[in-house]
């Protein structure tokens, strides 16, 4: 019997062991895709305790809590009333039934890499854990940044919205004591929600953020081309699209000034009317994404905020999103060919939740390459994803169709300061694969090809990838 999590966890073969311990282990993170705050890494906040740090922002952990039977008082970060003891010790007992979910595996590495704690987290060792974890974040060593870069974090990429000021980001770039790279990433979302509550309000934001009256479809892609330019100044190079479906339509420019008229009268658009909405929004900005130099990112086939009573009650990102199963190949194919014909496709990364998909995305990656290595990219395992076999799948679809060996690699997609273990935990999952592969006589035993395939995969493909200058 292999001891819990040792240092060979999850490898089983010499030439997977090698890969991970010579190559993998030590490489930087390039966190292309996050939900971090900017503005608690510039205050380089400290955390009350070790609850507030893991479960303070972390979804995937209260929906388990709630499987458990937990009461809402003890999810929801700041929002649940519970006292943090109680959030923590609740978690500490619910989590000896997550076997088999990689919310056991990345949990006991948060310990064991952020704390150095090797015990096993149970509602019998929860107030040691809590006392010893504690102790250590009252100290200036636990702080934000400095978890940042004890996890050796070359640059980060947040998520935000074309009307934020991006401050946060200006003055962390002004900062010398720190030296990671913190830059924003390009998400127009509520630029296209013409079938939400609250557009005309949003817009009015938009519109004075880019000193511009948006009065119509064409006023409106002028906003977010001059508000692109400025997230370019800051040095962005990254956009991020959310999407519950793929948009298709093919709109005129009245049909588009139309919808827009209906939904700043606050008229829900229907949604044949959002989708053709959307697919000229994202056709006009994939021309731009192209003109700049920039990577698009598509996060498709996520159904969010299912539970209308906690929605209403505790907001977005709270847990009760799942994977959605809308038809994704045709339009998919048509929005690319659309941005390709009109004024060349951007670099772009596809992702969608529904592992179902990862054939259809595996095959549309070879109808658009060309012009650099990997310009389109099949998406990490993400979200209901980036579990073992998830991550397994995702990575043999890509080898089977594409070219594993220019996949830029594992993003944290996290509001979490301790979830850059994840990777880690991708890392493993990665050399096993390989080195599995190696060993079967699949693929030559040439330590020095595999390990450069390696480094790349975990770090050096995202860097040249990107275009985001940053340290090695």
């Amino acid at each position: 019997m292999k001891p819990f999590m040792d240092k060979d966890f999850l490898l089983t073969t010499d030439t997977a062991r090698t890969l991970f311990h010579d190559y993998a282990e030590k490489m930087p993170i390039f966190d292309y895709h996050c939900h971090l705050n900017p503005h608690e890494i510039l205050e380089n906040i400290s955390y009350r305790n070790i609850s507030h740090l893991m479960l303070g922002g972390d979804h995937y952990k209260w929906r388990a809590m709630l499987s458990n039977g937990a009461d809402e008082s003890l999810m929801y970060g700041d929002k649940g009333s519970g006292s943090d003891w109680d959030k923590f010790y609740a978690y500490a007992s619910m989590l000896k039934y997550a076997i088999g979910n990689p919310l056991y595996h990345w949990t006991h590495l948060e310990l064991q890499r952020v704390f150095g704690i090797y015990d096993i987290l149970s509602e019998k060792t929860a107030k040691s854990i809590w006392d010893r974890a504690n102790a250590m974040l009252a100290t200036d060593e636990f702080r934000c940044r400095r978890l940042i870069e004890k996890f050796n974090v070359k640059a980060i990429c947040t998520t935000d919205d074309p009307a934020d000021d991006l401050a946060d980001h200006i003055a962390l770039a002004k900062d010398p004591s720190f030296k990671v790279k913190v830059l924003p990433s390009f998400r127009p979302d509520k630029s296209t929600a013409v079938s939400k509550p609250g557009y005309a309000d949003y817009i009015a934001r938009l519109s004075a953020a880019a000193g511009i009256e948006i009065d119509s479809f064409a006023a409106l892609v002028d906003a977010l081309e001059k508000r692109l330019d400025f997230f370019t100044s800051i040095g962005a190079r990254v956009s991020d699209h959310g999407l519950d479906y793929m948009p298709e339509g093919d709109a005129t420019e009245a049909e588009l000034d139309a919808i827009f008229a209906k939904a700043m009268n606050g008229i829900a658009a229907t949604h044949e009317e959002e989708s053709a909405f959307k697919a000229a929004i994202l056709e006009r900005l994939g021309g731009m994404y192209k003109a700049r130099g920039w990577t698009m990112q598509l996060h498709i086939n996520a159904m969010r905020n299912n539970n209308t009573r906690m929605f209403e009650k505790y907001g977005v990102d709270a847990g009760f999103d799942s994977v959605s199963d809308a038809l994704l190949a045709v339009p998919l194919s048509r929005l690319l060919d659309r941005i390709n014909m009109a004024g060349g496709l951007p670099k772009t990364i596809i992702y969608s939740l529904n592992p179902s998909d990862n054939y259809v995305v595996g095959t549309m990656l070879g109808n658009f390459q060309g012009g650099e290595p990997g310009k389109i990219q099949m998406g990490s395992g993400w979200w209901f994803q980036d579990h073992r076999d998830g991550m397994v799948e995702q990575m043999k679809t890509l080898a089977s169709l594409g070219l594993l060996g220019r996949f830029v690699g594992m993003l944290t997609d996290s509001r979490s300061f301790v979830s850059y273990p994840r990777h880690e935990y991708f890392r493993r999952i990665l050399c096993e694969v390989i080195g599995t592969w190696v060993e079967n006589g699949e693929y030559p035993a040439d330590m020095e090809t595999l390990g450069e395939l390696v480094q790349g995969i975990c770090f050096n493909n995202a860097k040249n990838y990107f275009g985001i200058p940053v340290e090695d």
